[in-house]
């Protein structure tokens, strides 16, 4: 028998176009790759990307589910929970998001920052104080 617990952890999955090749913001704003498997054009099909443990996926969009530049808008937000908020904000930013909302301490206990990243997801960088 395994004594070793296994931990739950939650790995969203974004969608991005069909065709994409690129997805280095990803790694320029600090996320490694674990894997990325491409499609027989070049175009990226899925990856796997880890931010400081934080597991995520990116993949071509399938069937009836849409990324958020064709839906016109998001239907969540990843809460991404780190250390140093402005850092990371600052990363992000600099690899080509658009910054939302600055960094910011809130009455409710936490500082956080939101972007929106080259295919529209929506990143709050958050840090509980």
């Amino acid at each position: 028998m395994n004594d070793k617990k296994e931990l739950t952890l939650f790995a969203p999955e974004l969608h991005i176009p069909k065709g994409t090749t690129n997805i280095d913001f990803y790694t320029n704003f600090g996320a490694t790759e674990n894997f990325c498997f491409r499609n027989d054009d070049g175009s990226i099909h899925v990856a796997e990307l880890v931010f400081n443990g934080a597991i995520f996926h990116v993949h071509e969009i399938m069937r009836e589910a849409l990324e958020p530049i064709s839906a016109k808008g998001v239907t969540c937000i990843i809460g991404l929970f780190v250390p140093d908020v402005a850092e990371v904000m600052h990363k992000a930013i600099k690899a080509g998001a658009i910054e939302i909302n600055p960094t910011k301490d809130y009455d409710y206990g936490y500082r956080q920052g939101m972007f929106k990243d080259p295919f529209g997801h929506i990143w709050q960088i958050q840090k509980k104080i």
